[in-house]
């Protein structure tokens, strides 16, 4: 990926990146998990929770274009730094929060706020402004695969040490964790001997936002990733409560949520190999399409353990693999320098897709008393942001030499 670079420190900087999203998106896609546990401690009700999980799908979202501009204005360390120690702080304090109010603050705010600023926007942006444009995708690539990696070892382990030591004792033992990624913030942040310079004549910040605002291009790809939000953020959030709706043992969920993240190793690796090789359009397109028919194959099929097993590697190949491709039209569209904060915002659509995507799913249960709704919706989103793409703006990969 990198044999054309004489900055062996990009390694380390890559796998930095790759391990502090493996920490912050571990622990952000396994929150699932304690939706049961938390209703019957706290006897809220499932909307309830789902709300307070909702409000940090969009909390994270939100907070990506803010934490992106202040990693492109004053360096990526301290946002770093200060995401990480919220998201700790965040998960410390959800055993003690008993009222759906103290559930926003914990879970969908600090813990939010703190995984998002450990995120995407900040640790792509980092690594694209130190990275020629051929190294990027493959780049993004591998900290995309880092996020799928920490759900399929979080999951699991989680999971145990919610049987274990019950559901505090894993919400103390996961803030453990993410301060156990505190020594990775230093390598990211480390600065490299030649940057990529800034092209000639390049705007500023307020005037790159107005730029992007304005491009119907940018608009296009906003509106698809709302998509994947939407189909990430219900299944992440839901997925154990249509496991118990089958009648399927607890395990079944964590154990399919790891599998997603297994399988999105390879799809993030291949989908940062396909940038450099196809419009990332159309790679977003297959991916979105492949989402539609795998949810209507999964509505036909018998509910078994199998069935879930087959269905989370499906959709794990191509679950957060849209984030390399998406990047890289942003990349492509407007240049590297303000890609942090362009990134995040289209984050922030990603994530008002979560918000929608979680707390309707809550809703769902409650007035339906099944997901069926949620998963017509899901269907049509994806085939709708398949659609969404292909008008999109790119230009054609140069020839290879």
């Amino acid at each position: 990926m990198f044999r054309t670079l004489n900055q062996p420190s990009l390694w380390a900087i890559t796998l930095a990146a790759a391990g502090i999203l493996m920490v912050t998106m571990g622990a952000r896609q396994s929150l699932g998990l304690f939706l049961s546990p938390l209703n019957t401690a706290t006897g809220l009700g499932v909307a309830s929770i789902s709300l307070a999980m909702a409000v940090g799908q969009f909390t994270w979202g939100a907070i990506q274009p803010l934490a992106g501009a202040a990693a492109d204005r004053f360096g990526p360390a301290r946002v770093l730094l200060g995401g990480l120690l919220m998201l700790a702080l965040g998960s410390a304090l959800t055993p003690f929060m008993s009222s759906t109010w103290g559930l926003i603050v914990s879970l969908g705010l600090l813990s939010a706020m703190g995984s998002g600023a450990g995120s995407f926007s900040v640790l792509i942006g980092a690594s694209s402004q130190r990275l020629p444009i051929a190294a990027r995708g493959a780049a993004s690539g591998v900290i995309n695969a880092g996020g799928s990696f920490g759900q399929f070892v979080f999951a699991p382990i989680l999971q145990a040490l919610i049987q274990v030591l019950g559901w505090m004792g894993a919400m103390w033992s996961l803030a453990l964790m993410t301060l156990a990624a505190l020594p990775l913030v230093r390598v990211v942040s480390k600065p490299v001997e030649k940057p990529i310079a800034p092209p000639a004549g390049e705007t500023g910040l307020w005037q790159s936002v107005q730029d992007a605002m304005a491009d119907g291009s940018y608009l296009l790809l906003n509106l698809g990733f709302f998509t994947c939000g939407f189909h990430i953020a219900f299944l992440v959030t839901h997925l154990p409560g249509e496991v118990d709706l089958c009648g399927l043992p607890t395990t079944v969920a964590s154990w399919a949520l790891a599998i997603i993240g297994l399988f999105n190793i390879a799809g993030s690796l291949y989908a940062g190999s396909c940038v450099s090789r196809y419009r990332s359009k159309y790679v977003l397109f297959w991916m979105y399409g492949s989402r539609a028919l795998m949810v209507g194959l999964y509505l036909l099929a018998p509910k078994t353990e199998l069935t879930f097993y087959v269905f989370a590697a499906g959709l794990g190949f191509t679950w957060l693999a849209t984030v390399p491709p998406t990047a890289a039209i942003v990349g492509k569209l407007f240049g590297v320098r303000y890609l942090g904060t362009l990134f995040g915002m289209s984050l922030l659509s990603h994530q008002i897709g979560g918000f929608l995507g979680a707390y309707l799913g809550g809703i769902a249960l409650t007035q339906f008393g099944d997901y069926a709704w949620m998963w017509y919706a899901d269907i049509a989103l994806a085939a709708a942001a398949a659609l969404l793409n292909l008008p999109i703006r790119e230009a054609a990969l140069p020839a290879a030499a």
